[in-house]
């Protein structure tokens, strides 16, 4: 599955809005809200999404030319999954998050840790020209690393709101997180055919945080 360059800029430009409108209108309670992450509240979501933008920030800046190999925008997820471990690593990521978003001192902290991050991730992804980056031991395209990103937050968007009345993930970004989880699991997503996107990417991209 590869995502050309422009489109997938756009869905991650778009989500970092999407992501900045609802940092801005978060409380501390807000924060302390359940997710649909198993285990997290709301704020160990966005703790995790900053973590992810973070490391983001690190692709971006890593140029390549060497060209990638079968990686794609769904094969990334596919190595990713390889990569988690057993239940007990995936345990141990899911109480690493929630100590990390318990060490603020109030859970809005979070919210100001972020946004100068969310800046700078915006910024280099403005001014990304197409081509490829070397990210997590994969070489991806722009179009393709850029996909990969616009699905994690358009999912996460979605994990964050349960409880809370905060915007909806931006359309460009839940039909790739569509497209993806379709991608890795084309029998579940024949299923999802006529369900609404954001229903489908729910059934697709469920799992027990993170």
């Amino acid at each position: 599955m590869h995502v050309d360059h422009a489109p997938a800029a756009s869905a991650v430009l778009a989500s970092l809005d999407v992501l900045e409108q609802t940092l801005g209108g978060l409380r501390d309670e807000d924060l302390l809200a359940a997710s649909r992450c198993r285990g997290w509240t709301a704020g160990d979501v966005l703790a995790h999404v900053h973590l992810g933008l973070q490391e983001m920030l690190l692709g971006l800046v890593s140029p390549t030319t060497t060209e990638p190999a079968d990686s794609d925008a769904a094969a990334y997820w596919r190595g990713e999954a390889a990569a988690g471990g057993d239940a007990a690593a995936r345990t141990a990521q899911v109480r690493f998050v929630r100590l990390l978003a318990s060490a603020y001192r109030d859970p809005t902290g979070l919210v100001t840790h972020t946004l100068p991050t969310l800046g700078a991730v915006r910024s280099v992804v403005t001014t990304l020209a197409p081509g490829r980056l070397a990210f997590q031991g994969q070489v991806l395209g722009t179009g393709d690393f850029l996909a990969t990103w616009a699905c994690e937050l358009a999912v996460h968007q979605l994990d964050v709101g349960p409880e809370l009345d905060v915007p909806a993930p931006d359309p460009g970004a839940l039909r790739i997180a569509r497209a993806t989880g379709e991608a890795l699991d084309a029998a579940r997503g024949s299923a999802l055919a006529r369900a609404a996107d954001t229903a489908a990417v729910l059934a697709l991209w469920r799992h027990p945080g993170g």
